[in-house]
């Protein structure tokens, strides 16, 4: 095996042990668990502290949110909020429920949601995505089930961060054990609580049977969901064909057809907000061939996405031109400066900016050593030679803000938010990884994320957009592709903002 591929004949072995060893049915459905396996692990289940696809999956099952946004309409519906009303551009008040506990016995009240929305406006709580809570100025206590929360300025996407990443504390709790305590022993309202978290390797989760009165999310259909955290994609896939596992996802797209062939699997693969990018950075002191404009745009045209995406990502992806993904909201690719592949061009600018044979950086991934592999085959043609390292998601964050990784191989779904005040300020606006710090960008997604008028919002990304392609602080790449792969027992479906609610699925 080789950077994480299975070959046909490990492949076909495996198969084969799997279909003589598991027996007449894959292990979920016998002991009704739903067995997930993937590769990353996640450090810390504290939702705020935590800026990983995986853990927001497992922050969707454990807490719950003040509304839903039902995946299939785009409503936003009560969940731990019966009812919202906007004051004014800048106060919005919510109606709590009553009659909810939290997974330890607390009652669920106001206390929760202003400790929650506070703690997530300071700074000081230093939490993994600041941008989940910069624009709230505070939340107060109206009474017991009335808590009204006032924004520093109008904030049009605010309802899609009520919806989604800012998930409810028990306030008592996590005030006592924090962020280290409550990522050990999570606790939420959500429609499963934790029984086990084995540190970044396993966690164990049963259903909540007195759940949220009315909640959108429903009765989780399964009773429990195991998550083990394996080294790598051929390790998911074997434990997939041995039937230890009912649920993968992310795999090589070079394994689908193989997957979806076998009896007891199915394969789907569908287009998620994610997108695929490198970030270049453009700041770090010293000899910093990547402070040079010509130099990142060389790196821009030296990469073939178009054979990337073809042959490695494959499905449904797209080439992207624009460093968000193209359905969101302010997303205008048309804004975007296009750079083709042209090595030639690469060469030319690399000379031009000092570089003619080229320099030595380094490059750092998380994701898939073969798509970081080839980028970093495209950037040797051109004469950049780039030392690749592969870590964990978390590593890669942390070499990022340190100004560790000259080119970071990133990828971002925006905490499945569909607006773009959920990527562009982050990475290029000085709110967690901009490596750019480009002050007339910044004024730009600062006026944007504010407006209320959504015609000047669309006005004022696109022309931080056309900066931020031109000046080329980071190389789009492409959206994703996810691949899943899973026991054909399971009622799985896919859904565009990449979280897969295994509260709703259930056993055919």
């Amino acid at each position: 095996m080789k950077n994480g591929l299975v070959s046909l004949k490990a492949l076909g072995l495996a198969a084969a042990l799997a279909l003589t060893v598991a027996g007449p049915a894959m292990a979920g459905k016998k002991d009704d668990t739903l067995h997930v396996v993937w590769r990353v692990s996640v450090p810390n289940l504290d939702p705020q502290h935590n800026n990983l696809r995986e853990g927001v999956v497992i922050g969707q099952l454990i807490w719950d949110t003040l509304v839903y946004k039902n995946p299939d309409t785009g409503a936003f519906e009560p969940l731990l909020a019966d009812s919202w009303n906007w004051i004014d551009n800048t106060t919005v008040e919510f109606k709590l429920k009553h009659g909810v506990k939290f997974h330890n016995g607390d009652d669920f009240s106001a206390d929760d949601v202003v400790y929650t929305l506070n703690y997530v406006a300071n700074p000081a709580s230093k939490i993994a995505v600041p941008g989940n809570g910069s624009w709230i100025d505070k939340a107060e206590k109206i009474d017991d089930f009335t808590v009204r929360v006032k924004l520093k300025k109008p904030f049009p996407a605010a309802m899609e961060y009520f919806a989604v990443p800012l998930l409810i504390y028990p306030a008592k709790y996590h005030a006592k054990v924090g962020p280290e305590g409550m990522g050990k022993a999570p606790v939420g309202t959500g429609p499963y609580k934790a029984v086990t978290v084995d540190g970044v390797k396993r966690y164990l989760l049963e259903r909540n049977e007195a759940g949220v009165p009315g909640s959108p999310k429903g009765r989780a259909k399964i009773g429990k969901v195991e998550i083990r955290t394996v080294t790598d994609s051929a390790a998911e896939v074997v434990e997939l064909l041995s039937g230890r596992a009912d649920w993968i996802w992310k795999f090589n797209s070079d394994q689908f057809d193989k997957l979806n062939a076998l009896p007891r699997i199915a394969a789907s693969r569908d287009e998620s907000m994610r997108i695929d990018f490198l970030l270049l950075d453009a700041i770090a002191p010293g000899d910093n061939p990547l402070a040079k404009q010509q130099v990142r745009q060389a790196i821009n045209y030296a990469i073939d996405r178009e054979k990337f995406v073809k042959y490695l990502v494959q499905g449904n992806a797209r080439v992207i031109d624009a460093p968000c993904y193209p359905g969101q909201f302010g997303c205008d690719v048309s804004a975007a400066v296009h750079y083709g592949y042209d090595p030639a061009k690469a060469k030319a600018l690399l000379a031009e900016a000092g570089y003619p044979n080229g320099f030595t950086t380094q490059m750092v991934g998380f994701r898939s050593a073969q798509w970081t592999a080839a980028i970093q085959n495209d950037l040797a043609a051109v004469g950049i030679k780039a030392q690749v390292s592969m870590v964990e998601g978390a590593v890669l964050v942390e070499k990022t803000k340190k100004g560790e990784a000259p080119i970071a191989h990133w990828d971002w779904g925006s905490l499945s938010v569909n607006d773009v005040s959920a990527v562009l300020p982050n990475f290029f606006g000085d709110e967690g990884y901009d490596r750019s710090q480009d002050k007339e960008v910044k004024a730009l997604l600062d006026k944007a994320g504010t407006s209320v008028d959504q015609a000047e919002r669309k006005t004022l990304y696109a022309q931080a957009i056309k900066l931020i392609t031109e000046r080329a602080y980071s190389v789009p790449l492409h959206s994703f592709t996810i691949n899943y792969a899973y026991n054909r027992e399971l009622d799985f479906k896919a859904y565009p903002d990449e979280l897969p609610r295994f509260y709703q699925y259930g056993w055919k």
